[in-house]
C-alpha cells in the first residue's frame, strides 16, 4: 500500500509579506494604465526632444526689431543682395533681405556649393553687435523641380 502525500505546509510569515491577490477589477484596467504610463512617457521625451532642437526662423525686419540682440541661437532667411557678396580671410560677409528689410551676414564655415546672389539663404548663428549676425551654418534655399540639361546642338 503507497502512503497518503503529506502536503508541506509553508512556514508562517509576517502578515506585511503576505501576498493579496489582485482584485479583478485592478487586473482588468492594469495593462491599460500600462499602456498609459508607457505613452505619456514617450511623449514627454519627444517633446522635450523637439523643444532643444528647434530654433526659429526670422526675416531681417523682425530681426531689426531686436536692438540688444535675442540671446541664443536662431536662424535668418532672406534672398542675398546682389553685389553684397565678399571674401574676408575665412569669412564670408553678404546682406539677406526680404524686400523690406536686410541683415548683414557674417559667415564663418563651409559655403555650400550652389551658394550665390540672388538665392534664398537661411543663416543659423547668433546676432553679434552693431546688427551684424554671426553665422556658423549656411543653407540654401533651392527649387525641389529637376530640369534636365538642354542637350547639345
Amino acid at each position: 500500500m503507497i502512503p497518503p502525500r503529506r502536503r508541506l505546509r509553508r512556514p508562517p510569515s509576517a502578515p506585511w509579506t503576505r501576498r493579496r491577490p489582485l482584485p479583478d477589477r485592478v487586473r482588468r484596467r492594469l495593462p491599460l494604465l500600462l499602456v498609459g504610463v508607457a505613452a505619456l512617457a514617450l511623449g514627454a521625451l519627444a517633446f522635450s526632444g523637439i523643444g532643444d532642437g528647434m530654433v526659429y526662423y526670422r526675416t531681417p525686419t523682425e530681426l531689426a526689431g531686436h536692438d540688444a540682440g535675442p540671446a541664443g541661437r536662431l536662424r535668418v532667411g532672406g534672398l542675398v543682395l546682389p553685389h553684397s557678396v565678399r571674401a574676408e580671410g575665412d569669412a564670408l560677409r553678404f546682406r539677406l533681405s526680404d524686400g523690406v528689410g536686410t541683415v548683414e551676414v557674417l559667415h564663418r564655415g563651409e559655403v555650400p556649393p550652389v551658394f550665390r546672389e540672388g538665392q534664398g539663404a537661411v543663416a543659423e548663428g547668433v546676432l553679434g553687435p552693431g546688427g551684424v549676425f554671426r553665422s556658423d551654418r549656411l543653407m540654401v534655399k533651392h527649387s525641389d523641380e529637376y530640369r534636365a540639361a538642354e542637350p547639345a546642338r
